[in-house]
């Protein structure tokens, strides 16, 4: 399984409502665990295909690591969400710190709903309905606004993207470093 380049925020594949998957195939499920290997070597809890540089509806999420800063210490384990279809359940809105591996050193606060419901079709393409709340909430929720050709710097105020226009910048260039290997620009 190797681990993928990661494309940083200029590349138009983050920009682009990513197409749906009509049918499991080989290559799907080894474009899966790709994923997982690329998002483990990242550090990541979660990786969306776009930022691997696939217009695919689906992601990866393993956020169990963040469970012990989660009250209810709920476990998931690895799960992919094809197909995803995210709403609202009524709930607090919560402002947490977010980043995201195509925005390698910048981070920032982000308002979100505290609890959704995802139905989507799992890796085995089997229908699934869950409600998560927490963490479990942000990432899912961060990972579909990636299909959906959104990024985490969308949900800042202008006065907020200003600031962090020279780090942008330096992302675009390359020059910020990451540890872990990002896709060359060409």
């Amino acid at each position: 399984m190797p681990v993928l380049p990661i494309v940083t925020y200029d590349d138009p594949v983050l920009r682009k409502k990513a197409d749906p998957i009509e049918a499991d195939t080989d290559e799907l499920q080894d474009l899966i665990d790709d994923m997982f290997e690329t998002m483990y070597n990242a550090n990541g809890v979660g990786l969306a295909a776009p930022q691997v540089g696939e217009s695919l509806r689906f992601f990866v999420v393993d956020a169990d690591v963040m469970a012990e800063d989660d009250e209810q210490k709920t476990l998931y384990g690895p799960m992919v969400f094809i197909n995803p279809e995210l709403s609202e359940v009524k709930s607090e809105f919560v402002e947490m710190e977010e980043g995201c591996l195509s925005l390698p050193e910048l981070r920032d606060r982000v308002t979100r709903p505290g609890k959704i419901r995802a139905k989507f079709l799992d890796r085995d393409f089997h229908r699934k309905e869950m409600v998560f709340s927490d963490w479990m909430a942000r990432v899912v929720q961060h990972e579909y606004d990636h299909i959906e050709g959104i990024l985490f710097i969308d949900h800042l105020g202008s006065f907020r993207r200003r600031l962090l226009r020279g780090k942008l910048n330096q992302i675009n260039a390359g020059d910020l470093p990451a540890e872990y290997p990002l896709a060359l620009k060409e």
